[in-house]
């Protein structure tokens, strides 16, 4: 597959975006600047932005409870990211979903979900109103290697396969359901294997190389478009930091993250770009220190805008006891 310069570059600032976005988040919490549970997704870069930049304008995505990364990825402004969690009226959502909970209906995010496997259901949703309106658009949606467990992972594939419903299921298998290692929560390895069950395409890729998803999710995405029906994808990753910020990681060895940390996939993609000659050291450079700029312009504008006002706590909500 050939791929567009100006593409690869813009997937490299974004994971450069999304590296730096949650670091920043960890800082903040460890100087008790902001307060709360964020599950952070630093190493896993490669498989969300990659994944999102196959999308096409008009695509829909749905994203995990992990899903910083996948929403920057998605085009989500940094700005209104980090003013959400940091339950700011400027946020995203004006600060009531927090980290957990990221809706952008006007950028067909569908949303994040603290329920592990929820959100394989409503992305069906949206892939069955795309194919009733032929639209000619498809739905992405994010999942764990721990969802892929959850009875809603099962019925969303099942019913997908049998409405050939134009929609991507793509699994970020981070060998950890939270604490519990990938082959004591599940009978299979390649998670892409469960796709024989509902007799559509599986297949299991190096979630570490951004060109390598990138590739693979368009041209999955371009399947599910023509009508030939859902497509799953597994994609093998690691997150180095934490399952949480408030997770001590006592059940992970030094020696096991630091085998990742030597996978990288953000030098890995700095050295594809250079090698190709695509960038320079300079272009590299440029790049890094905008990246670290505009996250700090996100930061300011958090801190300095307005809290989320009680009184509107209601606001845009559908339906409460």
């Amino acid at each position: 597959m050939e791929f567009n310069n100006e593409d690869l570059i813009k997937i490299y600032k974004n994971m450069l975006l999304s590296r730096y976005f949650e670091e920043e988040i960890e800082r903040q919490i460890q100087n008790n600047v902001l307060y709360g549970n964020n599950s952070l997704s630093i190493g896993q870069e490669a498989s969300a932005v990659g994944a999102g930049a196959a999308l096409n304008e008009g695509d829909y995505i749905a994203i995990t409870h992990r899903g910083h990364s996948q929403a920057i990825g998605a085009g989500i402004d940094p700005n209104v990211l980090m003013a959400e969690i940091f339950g700011k009226a400027t946020g995203l959502n004006g600060g009531r979903s927090g980290s957990m909970n990221l809706i952008a209906p006007s950028k067909n995010l569908l949303g994040e979900n603290g329920i592990a496997g929820d959100n394989f259901a409503i992305a069906c949703g949206a892939a069955l109103t795309q194919k009733l309106k032929e639209t000619g658009n498809a739905v992405l949606c994010f999942g764990g290697d721990g969802s892929v467990n959850n009875g809603n992972f099962h019925e969303a594939l099942n019913l997908a396969s049998i409405w050939k419903l134009p929609i991507v299921f793509f699994i970020e298998n981070n060998l950890y359901s939270r604490s519990m290692p990938l082959e004591e929560h599940s009978s299979v390895i390649n998670l892409s294997d469960r796709a024989l069950s509902y007799n559509i395409p599986g297949i299991t890729i190096d979630g570490n190389d951004a060109i390598e998803t990138y590739g693979i999710t368009k041209m999955a995405l371009d399947y599910a478009r023509r009508g030939d029906g859902p497509v799953l994808i597994e994609a093998q990753t690691y997150r180095i930091s934490a399952d949480s910020t408030n997770d001590k990681d006592s059940y992970r060895s030094i020696n096991e993250i630091q085998s990742w940390k030597d996978e990288d996939p953000i030098p890995k993609m700095a050295d594809y770009l250079l090698h190709q000659g695509i960038v320079n050291e300079e272009d590299l450079y440029n790049y890094e220190m905008q990246a670290r700029n505009r996250i700090g312009e996100a930061l300011d504008y958090a801190l300095t805008s307005p809290a989320a006002n009680i009184e509107d706590v209601q606001e845009n909500v559908f339906a409460a006891k």
